[in-house]
């Protein structure tokens, strides 16, 4: 037992370190100029970029597909991540109805819908994105659902180091702010009001063993009824 308490003080202190560290070398950056290292490397969604604005960015996502949790209630957004994650990590080792290895991709995505209060139990859908060569026939798995998203807007603000449960609202009221005013703002809110509720989605891009280059998103997804004109040549990551 004391083993045990020993081993988990050390992990809470690695961890502690870990967030230090990056915090001390990363800083907090808010300029979208720092695409994710990790999309080198590993498959992510493409994009349109519409707009690249002060602190923010639009994108256009071109029918992604997610393989998602089902809602985790949690006061933590760092421990429902932890808790979704980890479903979805056996998922792709091969814990589907297929018994199918799947490639790891970026980003995590975390679905948040706040509680209305301190300490109520926020609510948290957890979601990888498929591979593209998955998607004609992702393997089903029991607890997991599959979300097929359309064409979908998404109003962008990044940041760097571990995301934290101090970090999340702070850095999704930035870009509330960082939109205000715009034309944007608009079209979320009718988004959002159809929902009757708040909704952001944190996207991760790092594995937790990375404490260098770490990039963390914050996204309000959205529908647009008149598409503008491309204001930049489609990138991929």
């Amino acid at each position: 037992m004391l083993v045990g308490v020993n081993m988990n003080l050390l992990m809470m202190k690695l961890c502690l370190f870990l967030v230090i560290i990056s915090k001390l070398c990363n800083g907090y950056s808010t300029k979208l100029d720092f695409y994710p290292p990790t999309c080198q490397r590993i498959e992510c969604p493409n994009y349109d970029l519409i707009e690249s604005g002060k602190d923010y960015e639009i994108r256009l996502y071109n029918s992604p597909m997610w393989m998602s949790t089902a809602p985790i209630d949690d006061i933590s957004f760092v421990s429902a991540t932890r808790t979704g994650f980890l479903r979805l990590f056996k998922y792709i080792q091969g814990k589907n109805s297929y018994h199918e290895t799947i490639e790891m991709t970026g980003p995590v995505m975390t679905q948040v819908k706040p509680s209305d209060g301190p300490f109520c139990s926020s609510s948290f859908v957890v979601s990888f994105y498929v591979p593209k060569k998955n998607q004609p026939n992702p393997p089903p798995a029991k607890g997991l659902h599959l979300q097929k998203w359309g064409k979908t807007y998404v109003a962008v603000r990044q940041f760097s180091g571990f995301a934290a449960d101090s970090d999340i609202p702070i850095e999704a009221a930035a870009l509330s702010a960082s939109i205000a005013g715009t034309k944007w703002a608009a079209a979320i809110d009718k988004s959002q009001a159809a929902d009757n509720t708040t909704i952001y989605t944190v996207a991760q891009y790092n594995s937790p063993f990375e404490f260098k280059n770490r990039v963390n998103e914050i996204w309000f997804t959205f529908d647009l009824d008149e598409v503008p004109a491309l204001s930049f040549e489609k990138l991929l990551f």
